[in-house]
C-alpha cells in the first residue's frame, strides 16, 4: 500500500458524515438502508471502532465496527469495511483490517466477528486465506433483500467469519508464514461460471446459491469449519476441515 494512505480512528461528526457519503459509493443502496452517521458516532462512543484510511485530506475507506458479548466473551462486530473503487487491489481494505486487529488487542479483545456473500470468492480468499479467519456458521437471508445493486435481488445469504485475533492460524496467515491447506476431507464448490452468470444469468446464481446453502448448513451441523479457497479445473472449492482438528 502506497505510504501516502495512513489508516487511522475517526473521531468528528464531520468524519462520519463522509464515511455515509463513501459508504452511498460503494453499496449504491436506498437512502432508508444507509447506515446513517449516527450510528457511527454511537460505535465510536461505545466502544466499537470507527476507522478511516486517508490519501492526504481524502477517506478512499473506512471500518465500522460495535460491540458484541456472547457466552460471556466480549467482541467486536465489524459490521462494514468499504473501500472506494479507485483504491481497491492496492492493499488498502488490508491495511484496515491489520489495524483494527492491533486496536482490538490493545484492548484486549481476542475475537472479531463479521459477514460476508459466500458467492464472492475474491472475499473469501481475503477473509479466509489471507486473513486466517474461519466460517462454521450461515445465515439465509440475513439482511433480507435490499436495493444494492451488489446484492442482484438475491437473498443476502452470508457465511461469519470469526477473526481470533492471537490464534497461531492467524499470526501466520498475516504474517504471510502459512501455505494453503493442500487437500481437506471436504469442499464446497462454485462453478468457473459464476462470475458470469452474476452479468447475464441470475437463476443460476440463485441456484448456485440454494445448493451451497445446503451444503454448508449440512457441513457447519457435523462440526466442520471453512478455513480456506483454492481455485480447482472447475471453478473454486472452499475447504472444509472438522473444527476438532483446531
Amino acid at each position: 500500500m502506497s505510504e501516502a494512505i495512513a489508516v487511522r480512528k475517526c473521531h468528528e461528526i464531520e468524519e462520519f458524515h463522509r464515511c455515509v457519503v463513501l459508504q452511498r459509493e460503494i453499496w449504491g443502496e436506498d437512502d432508508l438502508e444507509v447506515e446513517p452517521a449516527t450510528l457511527f458516532v454511537v460505535a465510536a462512543e461505545t466502544g466499537g471502532q470507527v476507522l478511516g484510511a486517508f490519501d492526504g485530506g481524502r477517506l478512499v475507506g473506512y471500518t465500522l465496527a460495535i460491540v458484541g458479548y456472547r457466552d460471556g466473551v466480549v467482541f467486536l462486530h465489524s459490521h462494514m469495511t468499504g473501500v472506494h473503487p479507485d483504491y481497491r487491489d492496492r492493499g488498502v481494505g488490508r491495511a484496515l483490517k491489520l489495524f483494527q486487529r492491533e486496536e482490538a488487542l490493545g484492548r484486549g479483545i481476542r475475537l472479531i466477528v463479521w459477514t460476508f456473500d459466500p458467492l464472492e470468492t475474491r472475499n473469501a480468499h481475503f477473509n479466509l486465506n489471507r486473513l486466517g479467519a474461519i466460517a462454521r456458521k450461515y445465515s439465509p437471508n440475513l439482511y433480507g433483500l435490499t436495493t444494492s445493486p451488489l446484492h442482484r435481488g438475491l437473498p443476502t445469504d452470508r457465511l461469519v467469519a470469526e477473526w481470533h485475533l492471537d490464534s497461531a492460524r492467524v499470526v501466520g496467515a498475516i504474517s504471510d508464514l502459512v501455505k494453503g491447506v493442500d487437500e481437506t476431507p471436504a469442499t464446497v464448490e462454485l462453478p468457473k461460471e459464476l462470475d458470469r452468470w452474476k452479468l447475464s444469468n441470475i437463476a443460476e446464481v440463485a441456484k448456485v446459491q440454494a445448493r451451497i446453502r445446503e451444503e454448508f448448513t449440512s457441513w457447519f451441523a457435523r462440526g466442520y469449519a471453512a478455513v480456506g479457497v483454492t481455485a480447482t479445473s472447475t471453478g473454486t472449492a472452499y475447504q472444509l476441515i472438522p473444527w476438532s482438528d483446531f
